[in-house]
């Protein structure tokens, strides 16, 4: 894969495209087939393995554009820095379209061979040493000659050669603009450039020295036009992303209210990641192993030539799951995520069962599959089953008679709560019979272990009925736990 594919995915991903290591596999072994010569096939090709909903195969059109433009110095003629709109070179133009297969990517800023320029222009330093001798022995007389001669193509290759030493792709932050402007000026030859406009003024060629400063001036320009669009290309999300993983590391009870929006796509983004994770898992186990005796048999017709293949199926035991969830004032906020998290994963799990509580326990599972909308539903669970004094001793009292009865050797237990009972008695008895029926018993504690015995907390009590006790206090902590629910369910 050549490094202007790898600064293309780099693109497609800063633009949400979400571009897998198999699938860069597959669009080398098409950039191998088509090339870079034909503008169209290029991008027919890279569509079809780079770009799956309608949304990523907009944002591919719209960054394949962006990338792969060739016009950097289309609008500028031989020799007249102050032409750029009005002046064209229609031969020059034509050059640089037929240049524009070579180059690969103008806005990817690199060669095909990712370390190369064209055959006999050597690049940089290289440039200094071999061409040192030209008009007034200038270290780069070769950019004052393509300045001078309006030699599109050229320029338009030393500008990606620069951009590749540059190492361009890498900008991140617009306050960077300014030092690779500079960089990329150097690498282009800007101090030969320099000496040769000093050595024109002191011969006293005053007019040919203006013309061409003003030519370095509109070089300038254009390689800060340059380096703007890579910076917006590689970095078009780059303030929402930043944004999005914030979020996801910050305690979910500290989360602002406009930021809401945010966070569940956020929950469905990771639910949706966990879901084609863990169905390819299912989809491998099930396949299980050859059966040799069905396999043969099956085949006897043809000979005993393997047509048709049997595999032994193994039954995927998959765990039913309830959820309890302490929906007092901040424990709401996790509860609120943990059950849009369940119901968003509900593709690889089975039916989940949920329950609410501050003081009494209800099961929300009917209000759930009633309401369209799944936030609509837990803003109702909150609101019927968030108020009044938090007492975990009635709650398991309730489930005992709710649900317990339900609770067999495939049922995953989650409880999410701070285990803050207001000095009521827990009743751990009732947890540990829950514990004996069912497959496993996981609590999620928003606070951290060192507030887990302060005050009223009981999870000393409550603990050693628990096959896992851990704090969960973010939307990272929330998917690592599914994420783990997922792996034992598939």
């Amino acid at each position: 894969m050549t490094e202007v594919l790898g600064d293309f995915i780099r693109a497609l991903r800063a633009a949400d495209v979400r571009v897998s290591t198999s699938e860069s596999i597959d669009a080398g072994n098409v950039l191998d087939i088509v090339g870079f010569g034909d503008r169209q096939t290029l991008r027919d090709g890279l569509s079809q393995v780079l770009a799956k909903s309608e949304y990523e195969k907009e944002a591919f059109r719209d960054t394949f554009d962006r990338f792969f433009a060739f016009d950097q110095f289309k609008q500028k003629a031989p020799g007249d820095p102050q032409n750029s709109e009005d002046g064209e070179s229609e031969d020059s133009d034509q050059n640089a379209d037929q240049q524009g297969g070579e180059q690969q990517g103008s806005a990817g800023g690199q060669p095909q061979s990712g370390g190369g320029n064209r055959e006999g222009q050597p690049s940089g330093g290289e440039r200094a040493e071999g061409d040192a001798e030209g008009e007034g022995g200038a270290e780069f007389p070769d950019l004052v000659q393509m300045l001078e001669s309006g030699d599109q193509a050229a320029l338009q290759m030393a500008l990606a050669d620069a951009a590749r030493e540059a190492q361009l792709n890498r900008i991140r932050l617009f306050t960077q603009r300014g030092m690779y402007v500079r960089r990329m000026m150097e690498i282009m030859g800007l101090n030969g450039l320099q000496d040769e406009i000093e050595r024109r003024e002191d011969n006293g060629e005053q007019d040919r020295a203006d013309n061409l400063r003003g030519l370095r001036d509109q070089l300038r320009a254009d390689v800060r036009d340059y380096v703007e669009k890579q910076l917006e290309i590689f970095t078009a999300n780059a303030g929402r992303q930043l944004r999005e993983e914030v979020l996801s590391q910050v305690r979910l009870g500290n989360i602002d209210a406009r930021d809401m929006k945010i966070m569940r796509v956020l929950v469905a983004k990771m639910a949706k990641r966990l879901v084609a994770l863990h169905s390819r898992r299912r989809k491998v186990d099930r396949r299980g192993h050859l059966d040799v005796r069905r396999t043969i048999r099956a085949n006897v017709e043809f000979d005993g030539l393997m047509f048709h293949t049997i595999w032994k199926q193994k039954k995927i035991d998959r765990p039913k799951v309830m959820a309890i969830c302490d929906v007092s004032g901040s424990v709401a906020q996790v509860a609120r995520f943990l059950l849009m998290f369940l119901y968003s994963v509900q593709e690889v799990l089975p039916r989940v069962r949920s329950f609410a509580f501050s003081g009494q326990l209800g099961e929300t599972t009917d209000m759930f599959e009633q309401t369209k909308k799944i936030e609509e539903a837990i803003a109702k669970a909150l609101r019927d089953h968030g108020g009044g004094s938090t007492d975990y001793g009635q709650a398991f009292v309730d489930f005992e008679r709710l649900a317990l009865d339900d609770v067999d050797h495939r049922t995953t237990v989650l409880i999410l709560g701070d285990a803050r009972s207001n000095y009521s008695n827990p009743r751990g008895d009732i947890l540990k019979k829950i514990h004996s029926r069912a497959r496993r018993v996981i609590w999620l504690n928003p606070e951290g272990k060192s507030m887990w015995n302060s005050g009223d907390s009981e999870m000393k009590r409550l603990q050693p009925y628990c096959d896992t006790a851990v704090t969960c206090a973010s939307l990272k902590d929330l998917e690592r736990v599914v994420s783990e629910l997922l792996r034992h369910a598939s």
